[in-house]
């Protein structure tokens, strides 16, 4: 008898616990490219990027410059002028590659500054997609854009347009 009130409870609580579950999809480049603020925040992001680019490139071609004029000049020189023109072009590499790496380092100017422009769009769309979730009752929602491996996914269970109404975008 205890073996069959035992079984009973174990097969109750198997039944609630595989209750369907609910899940949704987003698509977040859809989201992001219905942002103005995130557009903004890209082409910002671009043109500085191409501004320190600039300064970057400004440094390696001066470096390549004086290392041609020392190719030119080097069988005129003598030991003392070979090295100092040797630690010069050496020193002008340098510069650039420590401005390339403070601005495009792992911890560069770029990522901060990426960082601070991206994190505040990226946290309204995640308050958005949860109270969604919550309100809904999904206990998961994926990324369609991102490399999930999702083959399909049904435009049914797609929220995207709501996450973008929640924000106050109109798509």
């Amino acid at each position: 008898m205890k073996k069959l009130i035992i079984c009973a409870i174990c097969v109750i609580c198997g039944l609630t616990s595989a209750s369907a579950q609910k899940f949704a999809l987003v698509d977040m480049e859809y989201i992001l490219k219905n942002i103005p603020a995130y557009e903004r925040a890209n082409e910002q992001l671009n043109q500085v990027s191409k501004k320190w680019q600039a300064e970057v490139d400004a440094l390696t071609t001066e470096a390549q410059t004086l290392y041609k004029n020392y190719q030119n000049e080097v069988v005129f020189l003598s030991q003392e002028q070979k090295k100092a023109k040797q630690d010069a072009i050496v020193a002008k590499e340098k510069e650039a590659a420590d401005l390339k790496k403070k601005y495009f380092g792992p911890d560069g100017e770029l990522f901060k500054k990426r960082t601070a422009l991206m994190t505040p769009i990226q946290d309204e769309i995640y308050t958005a997609v949860k109270d969604i979730a919550d309100l809904r009752g999904y206990q998961l929602i994926l990324d369609r854009a991102s490399d999930t491996g999702i083959i399909f996914g049904s435009p049914k269970i797609d929220i995207s347009s709501e996450v973008l109404r929640k924000l106050g975008y109109s798509n």
